[in-house]
């Protein structure tokens, strides 16, 4: 059918509704904490919703049905559906954070996620951690706005096959209507565009998945069909073959370590929980993510079979990867008016997880870097002016990041195989902080730089499936870190006050 003027009417109307509606925040802001944090006043359950559209981007909203309708079955692991043996990991692992680290974070009244380090080994620990996160989120987030461009490249060749460099056009009207809006309005303008853009992206989705459902002959029953013969439905693989990502060892380990890492080291989630009102809420909103992220995933993966039991019987569109069967199919096939809504829901879904990544970073390069090292005596006008900008100057990094990440190849896998190799040493760094004693700053430092180094290697040289890479990275990171703070001096600054050890019961061991 191709996009029509009603289609881009209401495309247009989204991204300039969602970008003017976010900038009415700026007028609550007055300081630093108010952009970054806000007056923690929001009830739990629009934060759980905003955690979970922080972490669902483009790449879960095309790449996940790509994923279903491409892969056959492994004769070991079965289709794509073994994925939510992933999910399953994520949900276990919100329930382990909450318990044992969100109450750090409140006990402090911490504005990031790595001033926890800081106020365990110093500020070396900070300083590295906050450099490894911002290097690893404007990686995968330049591949999270790249795909985003997938979309829009659809949408606008359709209507206009000659203009050339689609791709590079949708790059940018993707990443610059987010940042007009995210410096503007802050933390208040991505959690509350959040709830609107996730409300969209789903609905959007479902109302995608009813008219495939409608279109495929046979309905429900041919679709369940051509699963089974493509064996696409098995939910569960008990396979050893670790280069197989989606097995139950895989999923239940891999995928627990992963959320770990993401939703208790990684300030664009942390950022979100430190905006509760307290602690409780804060655990709360965590656990319910998970069971609405679990959702997704199903309703995600069943778009996806339900676009490969229809391409058997249509022809396909013209498409140079998977990534762009989804989206193609919305341009094409849809009906006017809804092909506009479901474009604009996958936009939603880019600029939710954009808007939250580009406040992360900004939150991370202002209060773990410039505020402490300009000693302190900026006033809050200046601190905000500073927040603001350095908003806009990850903007244009991440802008920059997504027109490399074209030659990167598969976007859901790249994303979370970037993300996944930092996350190791990362999430190790905060076991050794929170649950020994007598780790050093050193061994920490050593720890990290081991298992980083590690990772890379074993990304370039192995064939080992990207879910067990933070269960690895980590296990390196507490072990090399461990033993190299046993062989070194305690800190200096261990009777520092400034510097807090974890507590430990009465007549017991330093572990």
């Amino acid at each position: 059918m191709g996009f029509s003027t009603v289609d881009y009417l209401v495309l247009v109307a989204y991204l300039v509704g969602i970008t003017l509606f976010g900038m009415q925040f700026r007028r609550s802001q007055h300081t630093v904490r108010d952009y970054f944090i806000g007056a923690r006043t929001t009830h739990w359950v629009v934060i759980s919703l905003s955690i979970v559209a922080a972490e669902t981007s483009t790449l879960t909203v095309i790449g996940v049905p790509a994923l279903m309708y491409a892969t056959f079955a492994h004769p070991e692991q079965g289709g794509a559906y073994t994925y939510l043996q992933v999910v399953m990991g994520y949900i276990i692992a919100r329930f382990i954070v909450a318990a044992l680290l969100i109450p750090r974070y409140f006990q402090g009244q911490l504005m990031t996620a790595y001033a926890l380090l800081e106020t365990r080994f110093g500020v070396t620990a900070k300083h590295i951690a906050a450099s490894l996160f911002l290097i690893m989120r404007s990686l995968a987030e330049g591949v999270r706005v790249f795909a985003a461009s997938l979309v829009l490249s659809a949408v606008l060749g359709a209507s206009l096959p000659g203009l050339p460099h689609l791709w590079l056009w949708s790059v940018l009207i993707v990443g610059l209507l987010t940042l007009v809006y995210t410096f503007e309005g802050g933390i208040g303008a991505v959690i509350w565009t959040d709830l609107i853009q996730l409300a969209i992206y789903v609905a959007g989705s479902l109302l995608a998945a009813w008219q495939i459902l409608d279109l495929v002959p046979g309905g429900w029953g041919a679709i369940v069909e051509a699963g089974q013969a493509a064996n696409k439905l098995q939910f569960v693989s008990f396979s050893w073959d670790f280069t197989l990502p989606f097995t139950f060892w895989a999923g239940m380990l891999g995928g627990t370590f992963l959320t770990m890492a993401s939703h208790g080291t990684d300030q664009l989630l942390v950022q979100r929980i430190l905006t509760c009102k307290n602690q409780r809420d804060g655990q709360k909103a965590l656990v319910l993510s998970g069971f609405i992220v679990l959702f997704q995933f199903v309703l995600f993966l069943t778009i996806g079979l339900m676009l490969f039991a229809y391409y058997r019987t249509h022809p396909l569109p013209l498409i140079t990867s998977n990534d762009e069967i989804f989206p193609s199919f919305i341009v094409h096939t849809l009906p006017h008016g809804i092909s506009g809504l479901v474009i604009a829901a996958i936009f939603a879904a880019a600029m939710s997880n954009l808007s939250a990544s580009l406040n992360s970073l900004a939150s991370t390069t202002v209060l773990d870097f410039y505020a402490p090292m300009s000693g302190g005596g900026k006033s809050e006008a200046h601190l905000l002016k500073v927040s603001r900008w350095a908003t806009a100057g990850w903007g244009l990094v991440l802008i920059g990041v997504a027109i490399l990440a074209r030659q990167w190849g598969s976007v859901f896998t790249a994303g979370l195989t970037i993300a996944s190799i930092v996350y190791g040493p990362m999430l190790g760094a905060f076991a050794l902080g929170v649950f020994t004693t007598r780790a050093t700053t050193r061994g920490l430092v050593v720890g990290m730089a081991v298992s980083l180094g590690s990772m890379w290697m074993v990304w370039f040289n192995t064939k080992l499936a990207w879910t067990w890479y933070v269960l690895l990275g980590s296990a390196i990171c507490i072990s090399v870190g461990y033993v190299a703070s046993l062989a070194g001096p305690r800190d200096a600054a261990t009777d520092d006050p400034n510097i807090v050890r974890p507590s430990r019961p009465a007549g017991s061991s330093t572990s």
